[in-house]
């Protein structure tokens, strides 16, 4: 990441300042958005959409004659249309995908509140790329979210992109969103994956790809840092926590490329680019 202005000294009482809300997901992603058909449909042939079904549908804000990306109990993926006669809803199921978009890695990706619109570009490449869980962060040397809001204020907005997003490239099921949370509340949740990769620069020799090589996650926590990059203290916080440093290479990187390569990289390794 690019380096930048400090915005605090290294101490210990900045590390652990904690928000006033535990973070939580706000736009009901996850398991509850999963679109999934009742039974193994043949295509073409209608099936009546249950009031669950119908349910996870208003949170895509679906509309009769739309198509999205259904599951089907064995995890075939299938494009299907919409349509309604009344309160009932049907989707007619017309093509099965070879792959399903949901992909054998979780991944997720912790970002350090950038300034700007980068978080925005964050968020809609990382669920093209199949990010589970995207939880924006405060960092030591990151701009906190109330600084965010009040040049221009965009937050309300992320789950509406997050949407956009996830119906463009197919999605059978919406990322999760979190609520912008702490530096210790992003690595408690991170402390849960497999394995657990951060970023950084600092004479790390460690490359992300050596990294994944050696390893059979199923789950991945990728903690990206601020424009200026991790203090020390946040560093050695990290790896107490199971965070390994990797470097992306020799060249630089803005956050929210270094987020969208490291993204990428992962999924070549253990995801569905391979």
């Amino acid at each position: 990441m690019i380096p930048g202005r400090r915005r605090g000294p290294d101490s210990a009482s900045v590390v652990t300042a904690r928000p006033v809300l535990p973070p939580r997901c706000c736009n009901s992603g996850g398991h509850p958005s999963r679109l999934l058909l009742p039974v193994v449909p043949v295509a073409e042939e209608p099936l009546v959409l249950d009031g669950t079904a119908v349910e996870r549908l208003r949170l895509w804000r679906a509309r009769p004659g739309e198509i999205l990306t259904f599951v089907d109990p064995c995890q075939t993926a299938w494009r299907g249309r919409l349509e309604r006669d009344g309160s009932c809803w049907r989707v007619v199921p017309f093509q099965s995908l070879k792959r399903n978009p949901a992909g054998p890695l979780r991944i997720d990706l912790f970002q350090a509140l950038p300034q700007r619109e980068r978080f925005e570009l964050v968020l809609e490449k990382a669920t093209e790329l199949g990010v589970g869980r995207l939880i924006p962060y405060q960092s030591e040397r990151s701009i906190s979210l109330a600084e965010r809001d009040a040049r221009q204020k965009k937050s309300h907005r992320w789950p509406e992109l997050v949407l956009r997003a996830a119906r463009q490239c197919r999605r059978s099921e919406l990322p999760e969103l979190y609520t912008c949370c702490g530096w210790n509340e992003a690595l408690d949740m991170g402390s849960r994956a497999d394995l657990r990769l951060m970023l950084y620069e600092g004479g790390c020799s460690q490359q992300m790809g050596e990294a994944l090589a050696v390893s059979r996650a199923e789950s991945l926590a990728l903690l990206i840092g601020p424009e200026g990059g991790f203090s020390d203290v946040e560093v050695a916080a990290a790896v107490r926590r199971g965070f390994q440093p990797v470097s992306l290479g020799p060249r630089l990187l803005r956050t929210e490329t270094a987020a969208i390569a490291a993204i990428a990289v992962a999924q070549a390794c253990l995801g569905d680019f391979r």
